[in-house]
């Protein structure tokens, strides 16, 4: 399947059954079965799945965080003038999170009374819930800060590494946090005792990153090819060199996806080409041969079974991926 959309493909993704979601800059999420639900007025700048596994949680230029999904739909947060430009959200805890300017709002998908606050001295760009759902981390300048996210009161824990963080993400087994930069670098932090990773060497900025393979490998973007680095061990990837996979000199890999469980990873590139191989047998298909617009938004399901991608002139397409 691939449709041209007049519009910037925010993000792609798979709800529960399968289904491909893609939440796009003219305020829409639309369908691969064709349905379209105008769920901001204006743009989608951020998405994720819902915690049920129903539909997408948005995040708009409007102030307003919107739940759409087959019924239609609902209104989840308003806040008025201001931008809401990350979410994230936990299936184990069934909490929201979302940013807007310095503050990071949480809300219970099973609780419409439930809400809490967390300020920030600076911007929050990006936010991760640890494995459990109990506990929230805010990329911002100067490090990352980790909230227990039902307690309304509290010290957080503070992060420290100078540089503007600008996307964060938990090993699947909670010890580490990892974080992309602004400076082409990503900077991690072993949590049981705060201790630094440094992980530089790229030409680009590290715009995606994802664990797979039950935690044990981590991929980024960034590079010609994919980073992988290996995380298996007490010490994750200290002291471990990083493999490259797909290298292609002439361009960039811009997303990154992949399988939680298992072994499937693809590569949305800078030249609208996107890929998919199995590490087990390194073998690497063509999914998009034909080159075009930057690849802006990348999902596979958690089965490997199918992959979607979509790029910034609002062209998107859903591929099964048998074979590999």
């Amino acid at each position: 399947m691939k449709q041209a959309f007049d519009a910037y493909v925010t993000a792609a993704l798979f709800d529960k059954t399968g289904q491909a979601l893609f939440a796009l800059g003219d305020g829409t999420v639309r369908t691969d079965a064709g349905a379209t639900l105008a769920a901001h007025d204006g743009a989608v700048l951020c998405a994720c799945a819902h915690p049920s596994g129903e539909g997408v949680v948005t995040g708009g230029d409007d102030g307003r965080l919107a739940w759409s999904r087959a019924g239609g739909v609902a209104e989840l947060a308003a806040l008025t003038g201001k931008w809401i430009d990350a979410v994230a959200a936990s299936p184990a805890s069934g909490l929201i999170a979302f940013a807007a300017g310095r503050e990071a709002h949480i809300r219970d998908a099973a609780d419409a009374a439930f809400a809490r606050i967390f300020a920030h001295d600076k911007s929050v760009a990006d936010l991760a819930f640890d494995p459990k759902g109990r506990r929230l981390a805010a990329a911002t300048y100067g490090g990352a800060v980790l909230w227990y996210a039902r307690i309304a009161e509290q010290n957080p824990v503070k992060l420290n590494w100078a540089g503007s963080h600008i996307a964060v993400a938990f090993s699947p087994d909670g010890r580490f946090l990892m974080s992309s930069m602004q400076e082409n670098q990503l900077h991690g932090w072993r949590l049981n005792d705060a201790k630094d990773l440094r992980m530089g060497g790229y030409p680009a900025k590290v715009k995606s990153l994802v664990f797979m393979a039950k935690g044990m490998l981590m991929a980024t973007s960034g590079a010609p090819g994919v980073v992988v680095w290996p995380f298996g061990g007490a010490n994750g990837p200290m002291g471990k060199e990083a493999a490259e996979i797909g290298f292609d000199e002439s361009t960039l890999v811009a997303r990154v996806a992949g399988t939680p469980d298992g072994t499937i990873l693809a590569a949305g590139l800078d030249d609208g080409r996107v890929w998919a191989c199995d590490l087990t047998s390194r073998r690497i298909e063509q999914i998009k041969a034909e080159k075009g617009s930057a690849i802006t938004a990348l999902a596979v399901t958690r089965d490997g079974g199918r992959l979607a991608w979509g790029d910034e002139d609002g062209q998107v397409g859903v591929s099964e991926l048998e074979g590999l």
